[in-house]
């Protein structure tokens, strides 16, 4: 494994300490929590287990930890949609507004806690009327609506697991989770809207289920009315099993290492990994890392995760951390490029990109948590969009999915945030299931561009190639103790749970990030550095991609990078050669690069393809995908003194400067 590079990235001179206004009302403003932590750091995640969830039977035993395997809040019974719903109703908040949802053609509905507690109850019924029991795998695949958190949510009160499979994957990307978590039910919808236009999901869920042995059944939201097929031994429409389903259902009495959720994640293989998710530590830590990294004032704030619930960032962050919470949260199905309705007039290139915009202005919005991804996207779409809306009500700015650079955290600390907002630049992945490294927005000084310090309970440390303990420099991101919500295996598969995440460094949890520890000691995050690309904050496999590009029929090889994109972070560049018979064309590379979206969903489609006659590989036949992300990158090559053929890199690069790239 190399060093991972820091050339990109700086410490910016800058630094912004908490405001004295924020301070003064923030739920935390000194390090009582970090300092409690590290005194006792057990009893510090036993305090926040019992003051944040509601325990039907409380838990003896912290943790137990047999490395790699943790169990946390042992002999602990809960039921997580019991704490997200029932306990505020009970409470007498069930007037409370849980969601604002609004779909991207400007419909809306708003959903209190009683109303969503009620639905939810009404759906697990149903879930049982179709045989689903407690440890029944149930695959969600479906758009922004309030149907999906409803469909979660009842899984958890009955104890049957859910995997959320994202609405823009493929049938085969589909196919392939539901056979590996060997899902009875599938829970998909007509379409959703995205674009401003209506996109089926249905006939992508029935070429899955077709190729699929476990399915039984198939529940059906009717969102956009398009349309469908329909087999009346599986199909069923949700809201004809929703008007006979009673609203009584008590919610189960689950272990705390209950299994809550699979989701699957790129790895360095072509097969995705199901991560494991269970119950109490899995809220504890969602639920703490809410509240307080968000500084949720829950009697006057309204949240906006603006991710999908298809990823993790969507199930700690958009549902169970808020819920659990009891916070008003927004919801929204479409993009930041489609307006209301009364506002697509004339030419699509002339419509307003400032959708997020409006909904921050009308609904109140306190808290915004989105990507770098869309940050850089509004900052090429200028500061003008922006200007024209009153986002005064922002008190917390958030980013995840990747490292954001300074100077997008400058542009949203001075446009969107006016200065004034604290920025938390947050740190985690599917496998920790919730937060890990991030500023505390009462209490830390940021600096643009650095995820800050590990939360209080967490112990990060970098290391060298050999596992030593970097003090200042860069390095590879380690977690040296077990945290609450962290993943408690793949599906499956433990030896590879193990292997994947345990073995590089003896005794660590090795996340497959490099870092660097600045003169202050602060963490500055470097992106990936093993075979795995972050585009637009989403993990894919440069395996998964190299085999879907020789799937197609005219490709004989393929080498796969991600290479540096403004805009997105990394974009995909395929490498091909053909088989014989082909020659190259512009219309042969579209062919190709639609071939990967069709195989495995549009977001895994290559920016470009490049079609050439060999690729750059040494002697024993190992391809120096080092010189090919050179070669998309438009840096001067390396050395290439190891390789068979030197004279190949030249032509590669004359074959890359004529492919054209997509957006």
């Amino acid at each position: 494994m190399s060093e991972p590079t820091i050339e990109d990235y700086y410490v910016e001179d800058r630094t912004f300490p908490p405001s004295e206004t924020f301070r003064n009302n923030a739920l935390i403003a000194d390090r009582s929590l970090y300092e409690e932590a590290q005194e006792d750091r057990l009893g510090f995640w036993a305090r926040q287990a019992r003051e944040l969830v509601t325990w039907f039977e409380d838990f003896e035993t912290v943790l137990e930890w047999d490395l790699p395997f943790a169990k946390w809040f042992v002999e602990g019974k809960l039921n997580i949609s019991y704490n997200c719903l029932d306990r505020h109703v009970e409470a007498g908040r069930g007037d409370k507004i849980a969601f604002y949802w609004e779909g991207e053609p400007g419909d809306t509905r708003t959903i209190t806690y009683n109303e969503l507690l009620e639905e939810v109850s009404k759906f697990a019924n149903v879930l049982k009327s179709l045989g689903i029991t407690k440890g029944d795998r149930v695959c969600i695949y479906m758009p922004m609506i309030p149907e999906l958190p409803v469909a979660m949510l009842a899984c958890a009160r009955i104890g049957a697991p859910h995997s959320i499979v994202f609405g823009g994957f493929s049938a085969d990307s589909l196919s392939d989770r539901i056979d590996d978590a060997d899902a009875k039910l599938l829970i998909t919808s007509d379409g959703g809207y995205r674009r401003g236009e209506p996109f089926p999901l249905k006939d992508t869920a029935d070429a899955s289920v077709a190729a699929t042995s476990t399915v039984e059944n198939v529940i059906v939201v009717q969102r956009t009315g398009q349309n469908v097929e329909w087999d009346q031994t599986t199909d069923h429409w949700y809201h004809e099993l929703m008007e006979s389903a009673s609203s009584d259902c008590p919610p189960e009495h689950l272990n705390s290492e209950d299994l809550l959720y699979l989701l699957y994640t790129s790895g360095t293989t072509a097969k995705p990994k199901g991560i494991m998710h269970t119950t109490g530590g899995y809220l504890t830590q969602v639920a703490f890392t809410h509240k307080y990294i968000f500084d949720l004032q829950p009697d006057s704030d309204v949240y906006w995760c603006a991710a999908d619930i298809g990823w993790v960032t969507g199930h700690s962050y958009i549902v169970y951390g808020p819920l659990a919470n009891g916070a008003t949260s927004v919801m929204y199905e479409g993009t930041p490029d489609t307006p209301r309705p009364e506002f697509r007039t004339g030419d699509r290139a002339e419509w307003p990109k400032d959708r997020l915009w409006d909904i921050v202005q009308r609904y109140g919005v306190t808290q915004l948590y989105t990507a770098p991804t869309a940050i850089r996207t509004f900052m090429k779409w200028g500061a003008q969009e922006v200007e024209q809306h009153d986002l005064s009500s922002l008190r917390v700015l958030g980013t995840v999915g990747e490292p954001i650079n300074p100077e997008a955290w400058m542009w949203y600390h001075k446009n969107i945030g006016g200065e004034r907002c604290p920025i938390v630049d947050t740190w985690w992945q599917t496998e920790t299931g919730g937060h890990m490294i991030t500023p505390m927005p009462g209490v830390t000084t940021t600096k643009p561009g650095s995820a800050t310090h590990a939360i209080p309970g967490v112990v990060v440390e970098v290391v060298d190639d050999a596992g030593n303990k970097v003090e200042r420099g860069g390095g590879y991101l380690t977690i040296t103790e077990p945290w609450p919500s962290m993943l408690r295996g793949i599906w499956g598969d433990p030896e590879r749970y193990k292997e994947t995440y345990w073995s590089e460094y003896p005794d660590r949890y090795f996340a497959g990030d490099g870092a660097k520890i600045d003169d202050d000691g602060y963490l500055w995050l470097l992106g990936r550095v093993d075979d795995v690309m972050n585009v637009s904050g989403h993990r894919i496999s440069t395996t998964e991609v190299e085999s879907a590009l020789v799937d197609h029929s005219s490709v004989a090889e393929a080498a796969v990078v991600g290479a540096t994109d403004d805009t997105t972070g990394q974009a995909i560049v395929g490498y091909c050669i053909l088989r014989g018979g082909n020659e190259p064309s512009d219309e042969l590379r579209e062919e190709i690069r639609q071939h990967v979206a069709t195989k495995l969903g549009a977001i895994a489609r290559p920016k470009a393809v490049v079609l050439v006659p060999d690729l750059p590989k040494t002697r024993s036949g190992k391809i120096m995908r080092r010189l090919l992300r050179d070669v998309a990158e438009g840096r001067k090559l390396g050395d290439t003194t190891t390789l068979a053929d030197e004279s190949v890199v030249d032509e590669i690069r004359d074959r890359a400067a004529e492919a054209p790239q997509e957006d």
